[in-house]
């Protein structure tokens, strides 16, 4: 790499995006197709990759030009059908080790709203071998995200951040637990035949679920899970009564409307005699109408709540915290220095801000920060 190459990271993500806006900017394959072609048709990169999850949406590029982020950012927005003026306030943008960083940390479960899960080195694998596969990843990215893959697993092994409940299957499943108390005698319903539907599926059964119901679309898939699982499947088009039989309903399907609707619960509540319904939705876009919460005995968590309640197994995991930002953070630099010798001219740490100048809310630049929060 030469020092006129500049990294540039565009994103937004849980720390610095309401759920809602969230939402808007979950990239359905024809948006992600389109923000590829205009990054193509600009010129500008050189190399970018897209990480998109559901708790993130993150472009990393490569570029000659220094301020390539203004115009990544307005063909973002251009893409996504928003207004600068209404993204700027929650974007972040960062660049050249910064950006390094920030990756590492993502991929080593650092940046997650569960801090220590590990599907997320998944996802940002899946996102390189996509880019790879496209052949828009060059030298630049192609040694940032190894880097970032090696550094995830070192950190893995040598602290202890994924102790505890890290995944948002575990903490949705120890959150039913303490509503209901042991869930033997509980039903429970799992909409979703995904990687967390099948995790929340296991996290049931370590904790001895006693009746549990798949329902899916894809009806195999449901009768997989329920076999593998020791459950029972129901049919799709039954999703209304399934409601009207269960205590706790964990949805995580990827559907881009609600498939729990306010009306089909309120017609499900009618049913119950008065029996309180624990709904938590794991899935963006979300797939229960927010407006059930305000159905009486109708209790609500979505994926910002459960992070909430993370919040509480964190604090006796800070030292490990602290150790992996700082071995990330060490990583990264060393990684951006052979990359790009020059850049010890930037100073130690790069440049990072929202992309509105401000600093990270989670209190100062928590990519860079040893001391700084994970989640």
């Amino acid at each position: 790499m030469t020092a006129a190459k500049h990294l540039f990271l565009l994103g937004a993500n849980h720390r610095t995006t309401p759920l809602a806006l969230r939402e808007r900017l979950t990239l359905h394959p024809e948006k992600s197709a389109a923000l590829i072609a205009a990054l193509r048709a600009t010129g500008l990169v050189a190399e970018y990759c897209l990480l998109n999850t559901c708790n993130r949406v993150e472009l990393y590029a490569v570029s000659d030009e220094p301020a390539a982020d203004r115009r990544l950012l307005a063909e973002f927005c251009r893409i996504q059908g928003l207004e600068p003026a209404d993204f700027i306030p929650h974007a972040h943008q960062r660049s050249n080790p910064a950006a390094v960083v920030h990756l590492f940390e993502v991929a080593a479960g650092l940046d997650s709203q569960m801090v220590g899960e590990t599907e997320i080195l998944g996802q940002v694998k899946d996102a390189y071998a996509a880019a790879l596969a496209a052949g828009t990843v060059g030298p630049v990215l192609n040694r940032v995200f190894q880097k970032a893959f090696h550094a995830a697993k070192v950190v893995r092994r040598e602290t202890g951040i994924g102790e505890g409940q890290v995944s948002v299957a575990t903490v949705a499943v120890a959150l039913a637990e303490r509503i209901f108390g042991r869930l033997h005698d509980s039903r429970v319903l799992v909409v979703g035949g995904g990687d967390i539907a099948e995790k929340t599926a296991k996290a049931l059964r370590s904790r001895e679920a006693g009746r549990v119901v798949f329902t899916n679309r894809t009806a195999a898939r449901a009768e997989q899970l329920a076999l593998e699982f020791a459950g029972s499947a129901l049919p799709f088009a039954r999703l209304a009564d399934a409601l009207a039989e269960s205590d706790i309903v964990v949805s995580s399907t990827a559907a881009p409307q609600p498939v729990l609707t306010s009306p089909m619960i309120y017609a499900a509540m009618h049913r119950r005699a008065a029996r309180p319904l624990f709904l938590i939705d794991l899935a963006l876009p979300r797939d229960i109408d927010a407006g059930a919460a305000e159905l009486p005995n109708v209790f609500l968590y979505n994926l910002d709540d459960l992070a909430r309640l993370a919040e509480e197994n964190i604090a006796q995991r800070r030292a490990e915290i602290d150790r992996a930002r700082a071995l990330l953070t060490g990583r990264a630099q060393d990684t951006w220095d052979k990359l790009c010798p020059t850049s010890a001219t930037e100073g130690p740490r790069g440049e990072e801000s929202t992309a509105n100048g401000a600093q990270d809310p989670a209190g100062g630049p928590a990519a860079l920060s040893p001391s700084g929060e994970g989640e």
